[in-house]
């Protein structure tokens, strides 16, 4: 495949995948942003004061391997953020950010740790999204964000923005969106048992997961 029809394909998966988003109500109005890193080094980014629901391929902003606009429209303005994660985490190839429902009323509780905001629910949970993050709030578009996201040394791949939504990286953008997904129906299911004292897997149970689907977790990830 040339690299002008993969990036005609990785422009269309941005929309399709968004607009899936946007339907299902993960993320309302032009909230969330989703990029796709390139073979080049630049990248593929939705635009600023853009629904995921209405993307247009030919308008998503394509910026250099220094994050300067080349074509299309002016990118979101969480670029640093997506900067920020693309720099510490070196295998991620796509990133969505989403103002999803349950995602963004987990990050606003007085219980959750920063090191590992959900407890080792489900196998899917540990095996799409690792461990996930909490980092403080700090207003949208805030070079704080970035500093923050940097400090976690690129050892998670799923972050909650405190009071704003989850940013999780993946491989492909496929696993980005997938990862995402699992993470918005993980912390829908806490808010579903929070209080119940539900039973979450063990650790022999997690490091079975650990063992068999080599799945990575950062250093007191889950000390649940």
């Amino acid at each position: 495949m040339t690299a002008m029809s993969t990036e005609t394909r990785l422009r269309e998966d941005i929309c399709r995948f968004g607009r899936s988003l946007f339907e299902r109500g993960l993320t309302p109005g032009s909230s969330g942003n989703i990029s796709v890193k390139m073979d080049d080094g630049g990248w593929l980014v939705t635009p600023t004061n853009a629904s995921l629901g209405f993307l247009d391929p030919a308008r998503l902003s394509r910026l250099d391997v220094h994050g300067r606009l080349v074509s299309g429209d002016a990118p979101t303005k969480e670029v640093p953020l997506h900067t920020a994660l693309y720099d510490t985490r070196g295998g991620a190839r796509a990133i969505v950010h989403l103002h999803s429902t349950h995602s963004v009323a987990l990050s606003m509780l007085p219980e959750i740790d920063p090191r590992a905001a959900l407890p080792p629910m489900t196998a899917y949970y540990l095996m799409k999204c690792g461990a996930t993050a909490l980092v403080p709030y700090y207003r949208p578009g805030d070079p704080a964000v970035a500093e923050a996201i940097k400090g976690l040394a690129g050892k998670y791949s799923s972050v909650l923005l405190a009071n704003h939504g989850p940013v999780v990286a993946g491989d492909t953008l496929e696993a980005a969106v997938f990862a995402t997904e699992e993470l918005e129906e993980s912390a829908k299911l806490y808010l579903l048992l929070r209080g119940m004292n539900p039973r979450y897997l063990s650790p022999e149970q997690v490091a079975d997961l650990v063992k068999v689907f080599g799945v990575k977790l950062p250093e007191h990830g889950h000390g649940h």
